[in-house]
């Protein structure tokens, strides 16, 4: 019950307080796809090389150069209170013409307590009133990828994006955005990748329901509809590095570090009034290239202790395995919610199926 009302809160406070500028909006499309990037902590910025990379980094498209790919995952928070899944395709154009992918994004959370008609105008309390409802968060990506002038050393690709949300009765929401990507292949084959999301700014306009939202009390009215309709998620950067290390023909390492910059002061380790940068890292342990091992961190940032009053430093570890057979790839991942001390942990299982594997 405290989850569900938890929820309920964060999902009224989402509209309720809603400003032209935010810190966080479509947040679930941080997130990120496919339990490999996610055990990795999100360290695959500049190594991301298949139909998950639109939420990564665009611009990996390019390194599907024959047939087709396609993928799903499906994951579920706080103990299945919200559920996320992804479904994926890309195909090369023909004539090199570069990559193009179609992807679906959706978080969701149900059977939400609606007690916004639990006290009647005249303050008595009634709980057949009580309701429920649902909020999820759909996003319809669309990614192409290609090489600028023909230079096969680097990689660039775009993502536009277009975002509905609903929030039961109260409130819904359309949104657009871009999101641009490059990886750089050096001769010493390291690997550089840059992703800009919401690279214009990505804005939402909501339509609100006021007679459902709305409570009046005593002849006062509670939860009025917020006087901005439109909220405008600024940009991000990550900045990411990698190389493959390989020991013998067996075993390979493939490790990268980077930074994660917010356009916006937040809890982040460096933080000011211009951006707030925190930094990552993760690898993953190859073994014949059909056993994969991972492990991640990611999303340092500080935050107050309650009990003595200091602050602290937390992070997210994330880890994971993944198994390949041919075109065949069933990856799995685990993490917790970043909070320090938390005891949330969450599951996601992806799977990819790539023609061309298939095929060799």
């Amino acid at each position: 019950m405290k989850r569900i009302l938890f929820f309920l809160l964060i999902t009224l406070v989402q509209f309720s307080d809603a400003q032209i500028i935010r810190k966080y909006s479509n947040e679930f499309l941080n997130i990120g796809a496919g339990a490999r990037g996610l055990a990795m902590g999100g360290a695959v910025v500049s190594n991301q090389d298949d139909v998950y990379s639109p939420m990564w980094n665009p611009a990996g498209l390019m390194k599907i150069d024959r047939d087709w790919q396609v993928a799903a995952m499906h994951a579920e928070y706080f103990e299945s209170i919200a559920k996320y899944d992804y479904l994926s395709y890309a195909k090369p154009l023909d004539y090199g013409n570069g990559v193009f992918a179609i992807s679906l994004v959706r978080l969701g959370v149900d059977n939400i307590l609606n007690t916004t008609q639990l006290i009647d105008s005249e303050g008595n309390i009634d709980y057949d009133k009580i309701s429920s409802f649902s909020t999820s968060d759909y996003a319809a990506l669309f990614s192409y990828a290609f090489h600028p002038n023909g230079n096969q050393k680097l990689d660039v690709g775009a993502t536009a994006k277009i975002v509905y949300r609903n929030v039961g009765k109260f409130a819904s929401g359309y949104g657009f955005g871009f999101d641009v990507g490059a990886i750089y292949h050096s001769d010493t084959d390291w690997n550089y990748g840059f992703m800009l999301r919401d690279a214009t700014t990505t804005v939402n306009f909501w339509t609100i329901n006021q007679e459902e939202l709305s409570a009046v009390v005593n002849g006062e009215e509670f939860n009025p509809a917020p006087t901005d309709k439109m909220e405008i998620t600024m940009p991000k950067l990550n900045i990411g590095i990698s190389k493959t290390f390989e020991f013998n023909r067996d075993l390979k390492l493939l490790p990268e570090a980077g930074v994660n910059i917010d356009f916006a002061k937040t809890a982040a380790l460096v933080s000011t009034d211009f951006a707030s940068i925190t930094p990552y890292a993760g690898g993953e342990l190859i073994f014949q290239d059909m056993i994969f091992v991972r492990l991640g961190f990611n999303r340092f940032q500080t935050i107050s202790d309650i009990e003595d009053l200091k602050r602290k430093v937390s992070f997210q570890p994330s880890a994971g395995i993944g198994i390949k057979y041919k075109g065949l790839t069933l990856d799995y991942a685990i993490t917790n919610s970043g909070i320090g001390g938390s005891n949330f942990y969450s599951n996601f299982f992806s799977l990819k199926l790539d023609m061309q594997g298939f095929r060799n």
